[in-house]
């Protein structure tokens, strides 16, 4: 009688240890699927949300750093022509997007609509000497922003958590007119400070940068520890400035043929079309990822990935950028004229680099602890509770299972 009710016991321990192991299991998806409901409704722009409060307020202070190309053979380069010599000076550093976003307007077709303001102060403490400073460079204004970006409409995810952030119109419109083409005219994706949450690595993420007057996409690189927060890295990659004849996708960006060596230079983008006719170009600092016809013509240049390269740290579950720097350089071209005096004696088109800056920005020690208390910490609880429910579980159903088959065996023995 005894053995019976021991062998009863060990069927009935094997069972809880299977629902419990069940339950585990069964929490695994269930757990994902509580997890996707509460980022998405929290990721929506709309206020109350936690996106919201991130996105309507001024968030992690960005900083945007200078540095200046000062031109060491001045008078050779005027008198004979020689290739310039120049020197990096910097940074200086101005604190902008400190302005929260204005005119916010939501709209019946479920987009939100504001301006950004563009103003900035400057960091003494964070720069090589005052506003003050001179260099010689070339005797030509380069400042090409407003004091506003926008107006953007950007579609805030409540019913399509998917397109949250993406811009549906730029300046009232749902293409540029910069480019005469269809393809280099679109506005890809968000403005880079968010993305839809739940990203695949295998997926480039699409921005666009007003800053260079076209759209652009990151690829994965790898995934990093940011102040105990997983985030992917994401890069911009050497095709995004390479020439048509590596990168045919970027034949509508080649603007004029004379000064890029028939479309072959690689490395820059003429903007001319978006700044005025400014002959303004815009490259990655020191022509990373530039021809090296570029770095042979101006002498002092010396491009670093680590340096030089923008990137973006993403969080892969709700989407947003917790660090990010976006490096570019702003160039003119001079060339040979008989017109102008100076020029003279130049011999061949020439990109000169006047300045390259880093905007850049990551949370701060308060936002990622409420970050990892709010997100990571629920999903590690969720994660934990899965796991020791489900090895639990497969352990009392094992040991009542294994048990169960010895004493079966031994009142059999018995029996015998």
């Amino acid at each position: 009688m005894g053995c019976c009710n021991r062998e009863r016991g060990l069927i009935a321990g094997a069972v809880f240890g299977a629902v419990v192991a069940v339950l585990g299991g069964v929490l695994i998806p269930l757990g994902r699927v509580v997890i996707e409901g509460t980022v998405e409704k929290e990721a929506a722009i709309e206020p109350g949300t936690t996106a919201y409060d991130n996105w309507a307020a001024t968030g992690a202070s960005v900083y945007r750093q200078f540095w200046l190309f000062d031109v060491q053979n001045a008078q050779e380069v005027l008198q004979s022509g020689a290739a310039p010599v120049v020197l990096e000076r910097g940074p200086y550093t101005y604190r902008t997007r400190y302005l929260p976003k204005e005119n916010i307007t939501f709209n019946p077709n479920q987009t939100v609509s504001f301006l950004l303001p563009l103003g900035a102060i400057f960091e003494p403490s964070m720069s090589v000497g005052p506003e003050e400073d001179k260099v010689t460079s070339l005797n030509l204004a380069v400042a090409y922003n407003g004091t506003y970006d926008g107006y953007y409409n950007v579609y805030n995810g409540k019913e399509d958590i998917s397109k949250v952030g993406m811009i549906d119109r730029w300046r009232g419109e749902r293409s540029l007119s910069f480019w005469n083409d269809t393809y280099c005219d679109m506005i890809n994706g968000t403005d880079a400070s968010s993305f839809p949450p739940f990203l695949d690595k295998k997926k480039p993420l699409y921005f666009f940068s007003s800053d260079i007057c076209r759209s652009v996409s990151a690829s994965f690189e790898e995934s990093m520890d940011l102040k105990g927060i997983e985030v992917y890295r994401y890069a911009l990659q050497p095709s995004t400035l390479a020439s048509p004849a590596v990168n045919p996708d970027n034949r509508c960006f080649c603007a004029d043929p004379k000064t890029t060596r028939n479309c072959t230079l690689a490395g820059v983008l003429d903007i001319r079309s978006c700044q005025g006719g400014k002959p303004i170009y815009i490259s990655l600092p020191h022509f990373l990822h530039g021809s090296e016809i570029l770095r042979e013509a101006v002498k002092g240049l010396s491009p670093s990935e680590e340096h030089h390269k923008t990137f973006l740290d993403v969080e892969p579950i709700t989407g947003f950028s917790l660090r990010f720097a976006k490096r570019i350089q702003v160039n003119m071209m001079y060339g040979p004229s008989q017109v102008i005096t100076v020029l003279k004696k130049v011999k061949d088109y020439t990109v000169f680099p006047i300045v390259w800056l880093n905007e850049t920005a990551a949370l701060d020690d308060e936002t990622a602890d409420m970050f990892k208390r709010e997100l990571i910490s629920r999903i590690q609880m969720l994660e934990i509770a899965q796991k020791t429910l489900l090895g639990t579980g497969l352990a009392v159903f094992s040991l009542c299972l294994v048990s169960y088959c010895v004493v079966r065996r031994r009142s059999r023995g018995k029996v015998v």
